[in-house]
């Protein structure tokens, strides 16, 4: 199931779409939200796979663990509560109380893409290491189960809509005149065996590590547990959104891995 389907956009009339003008910006701002998106979600790959960029996981100024432990937490803190915050209808509906609902994915995708990439910039390396695997195939084993996770993110997210999912889909239906589609429950490919294969995706990739460090593992465990109270919030969300469908869904399909939960 989609974690994008409770935030498709609203039904909006004909002539709330505005002038050209106003139509541009809003396609500016969504094409502009979704390019700092694709940056931020390059670099997390590289971030925690530790391949390529200049700050990863492990490397960069090492403070105190404690102070180090603190930081990073407060990080994560912080993209989570925007995160599942801007997530929720409340918010979905104050905003669209002053500002078009085109805009509104975007806006979430922006915020989160900018928080994510402020977590990469002030996180605090700890570097005392919990595990390292020796064997040189086990660790191209667990190099390859990293880029798997990832894979399986991306694809997941085509699977319902990459484009809608971030956004650009509904800046352009905007700028284009047309009325957003209704919102329709589907469950294509990945998505009729486990509920939350992006969630699956990075979980795979958080803890895939051929060497595991103090700061990986409390990253990982951090995210990890935010995913399963993501998936609680969301599951509420969709529930109330499309009632007994979805219930049976649930009942029916594994939350992350078949046949065990």
């Amino acid at each position: 199931m989609s974690t994008s389907l409770q935030d498709e956009p609203a039904h909006r009339p004909a002539f709330a779409l505005g002038s050209l003008v106003a139509r541009s910006f809003v396609l500016g701002y969504g094409t502009l939200a979704y390019l700092i998106f694709l940056g931020a979600f390059l670099y997390a790959i590289g971030f925690v796979s530790q391949f390529l960029v200049p700050k990863t996981i492990d490397s960069g100024a090492a403070n105190s663990p404690l102070h180090a432990m603190i930081v990073n937490l407060a990080l994560m803190s912080l993209f989570s509560v925007q995160h599942s915050g801007m997530a929720r209808q409340g918010f979905k509906k104050l905003f669209a109380s002053f500002a078009s609902p085109a805009l509104e994915r975007s806006t979430y995708v922006l915020l989160a893409s900018l928080t994510l990439l402020l977590l990469f910039w002030q996180w605090q390396p700890i570097t005392t290491v919990v595990w390292q695997i020796k064997s040189s195939t086990l660790v191209s084993v667990a190099t390859a189960g990293g880029f798997l996770g990832w894979l399986i993110v991306l694809y997941s997210t085509f699977l319902i809509n990459h484009f809608e999912l971030f956004g650009l889909t509904q800046v352009v239906t905007h700028f284009t005149g047309r009325l957003g589609e209704p919102i329709k429950f589907k469950m294509p490919g990945l998505y009729r065996v486990i509920r939350h294969p992006i969630y699956l995706g990075f979980i795979i990739a958080f803890w895939s590590a051929p060497t595991m460090t103090l700061g990986h593992l409390l990253f990982a465990a951090v995210t990890t547990t935010y995913i399963f109270v993501g998936i609680w919030l969301e599951e509420r969300d969709l529930v109330t959104l499309f009632g007994e469908e979805y219930r049976h869904y649930k009942q029916k399909v594994a939350m992350l891995l078949p046949g065990v939960f």
